[in-house]
């Protein structure tokens, strides 16, 4: 099966997942000192969705440089992609709990989960995409080992626990993952084939 319908779907449902969460930031009423309290009193789901929107623009982001080293997928493939845009379909409903309860332990631990949870499901969608290539395939050199991906999953699963003990420091892992992953896998794109530039004089 060819990719399109997967890639065209995926960004579909990643762009109504930020939708979603830009909504839950509500306008402020009031002005002067009032508005002024209002929008400060704001400040915990503005974070929430900062935090948020980076890391579900890195799926984005790395989903895209993924795929683009594939050439078709299988019944395997859709569904652990759709595995994963479930939980990520969750983000919106964890940044909303954690930023009204201003980063309370329990939203910040169940935030966590469903990071850890999206790390797994596309820890998944990357073996079930390296399956069916094969070992030789770019996205197979690409990863490697994938310790990045490995070491992320660690990270949120050693965040859960820590946010009732310190919430700050577990938020802490969160944004260092996101740090971690921010710029786009270099692994990929030193796989792909180099283009060269059309001369438009030589067609």
């Amino acid at each position: 099966m060819v990719k399109g319908r997967l890639e065209a779907f995926s960004d579909g449902v990643i762009a109504i997942i930020i939708t979603i969460m830009v909504l839950e930031l509500k306008v402020p009423h009031g002005e002067g000192a009032d508005g002024f309290g209002a929008l400060v009193a704001l400040i915990p789901k503005f974070a929430s969705y900062v935090l948020s929107f980076v890391l579900v623009g890195i799926y984005w982001n790395n989903h895209h440089h993924m795929l683009h080293t594939v050439r078709e997928v299988n019944g395997r493939i859709l569904w652990s992609n759709l595995h994963l845009l479930f939980w990520l379909s969750l983000i919106p409903f964890a940044t909303a709990w954690m930023g009204e309860n201003h980063f309370a332990p329990l939203p910040v631990s169940t935030y966590g989960v469903v990071l850890l949870m999206a790390g797994v499901a596309y820890y998944i969608l990357t073996h079930a995409l390296v399956s069916l290539h094969g070992r030789e395939s770019s996205l197979a050199a690409a990863i490697g080992r994938d310790a990045k991906g490995r070491m992320s999953v660690f990270m949120y699963a050693t965040a859960i626990p820590l946010s009732f003990v310190n919430r700050w420091a577990a938020l802490g892992v969160y944004v260092a993952v996101a740090i971690v992953w921010l710029i786009p896998d270099r692994r990929i794109e030193k796989t792909l084939p180099v283009k060269q530039p059309v001369d438009p004089l030589t067609r």
